[in-house]
């Protein structure tokens, strides 16, 4: 009788370990990525090697995420594991599940009430910056809580508006832009991407017209709008980040008005100006959402032809590019800021201006997420507990 052979295991164990250091040997060879196109995202850099960042762990943890981000071909192995994960019945992938008619939702990690207590604080703490200025929050829900037919039966999304709830119920002096109500009306619309975390320009003229009930402007009908379709090719964040590839890709459609406002946008640290809030470069790449207000930056003004006498200030995370385009007829001037990169005096850039009014505009996601609030606010300490 014949018998197999069977390799002695301290070869098989020299051909695991040399194929380990060989992958390993590759991934410090091959040149950082800044930026992965694919997840929309920065990525981890090589950390700086020091005795202090050793002893206390720091280098190590940085070191895994810093292999983690910049392991070769990632991205496909990313789509084998999603892949796999779908054969095997699993509904998440990398926090996002899987809902009904392709629709790619971001999983929601609800924060404890302590930070909720210093999110309020460091809205309270903008809006009492500068006596006089009228200071306004929208906290967009995503679409985990207003898509209810689409959300998987295991998931609990009325989570994300009772944390919303217990923020607003802890704001003094402000006014509260509750866009749930309206958003969740038009839930049939498409008021969401698919495959993308933000709001599509449609989700933002909901919103809009309800910021214009509590600012006390007349909104724009639908009627004085012509809409186009400038992209039927778009694949967002949650496709990249889940590696789900068995989805049909979103179109993305602009709300243009009939009769064209006149306004210049200045992006103050990049020194450059222009006629349009947007950038249609980007419809050629990956981030096609960039197409609005040209992606993020620190500080961005417009000076409308607007003959109102009213200036507003907007911070703002991205769901505000899609819904600033709208405000241009109702404010002489908007400046808006990104607290994730402006690094400026906020209260001065109020005073200086004479601005009258302030929206804070985050995705409640984000804004749960986010720190930087913390900085721009000012009283609040990040590291309260």
């Amino acid at each position: 009788m014949k018998r197999f052979f069977k390799p002695p295991a301290a070869s098989m164990t020299f051909v695991l370990l040399t194929a380990i250091y060989l992958i390993f040997a590759v991934n410090l060879l091959i040149p950082s990525r800044d930026f992965s196109e694919a997840e929309n995202r920065s990525l981890e850099q090589r950390p700086s090697l020091s005795l202090g960042s050793l002893l206390d762990g720091t280098f190590t943890s940085d070191f895994e995420a810093y292999i983690s981000d910049q392991f070769m071909l990632r991205d496909i192995w990313i789509g084998i594991k999603s892949g796999t994960d779908q054969l095997l019945g699993k509904k998440e992938s990398n926090g996002v599940y899987i809902g009904k008619d392709g629709y790619l939702l971001q999983k929601f990690n609800p924060p404890a009430d302590s930070e909720l207590q210093k999110k309020a604080e460091a809205l309270n703490g903008l809006a009492s910056l500068v006596p006089g200025v009228h200071t306004y929050v929208m906290l967009a829900p995503t679409a985990l809580s207003v898509l209810t037919e689409k959300v998987p039966h295991y998931v609990a999304g009325e989570k994300m508006l009772e944390k919303m709830e217990k923020v607003r119920g802890q704001l003094q002096n402000i006014s509260f832009v509750d866009v749930y109500p309206a958003l969740h009306t038009k839930r049939n619309e498409e008021i969401y991407y698919r495959t993308d975390h933000h709001w599509t320009m449609r989700g933002a003229f909901y919103a809009y017209r309800e910021l214009g009930q509590q600012m006390g402007f007349v909104p724009k009908e639908e009627k004085d709008f012509t809409i186009r379709e400038v992209s039927n090719a778009f694949y967002g964040t949650q496709y990249s980040a889940s590696g789900y590839k068995f989805v049909q890709p979103d179109s993305v459609k602009l709300f243009l008005p009939k009769v064209p406002d006149a306004y210049t946008v200045e992006y103050t640290a990049e020194k450059q100006t222009s006629a349009s809030l947007y950038n249609f470069d980007y419809l050629s790449k990956k981030d096609k959402y960039a197409l609005f207000m040209n992606g993020n930056h620190a500080l961005v003004k417009i000076k409308t032809g607007s003959r109102e006498k009213r200036k507003l200030l907007v911070v703002k995370d991205s769901y505000a590019n899609s819904l600033v385009p709208f405000l241009t007829p109702h404010f002489s001037e908007i400046f808006v800021v990104d607290p994730r990169y402006y690094e400026e005096d906020i209260r001065k850039l109020l005073e200086d201006n004479q601005i009258h009014d302030m929206l804070v505009l985050y995705n409640l996601h984000t804004f749960f997420e986010d720190e930087s609030l913390y900085r721009m606010a000012g009283p609040v300490e990040k590291g309260r507990s």
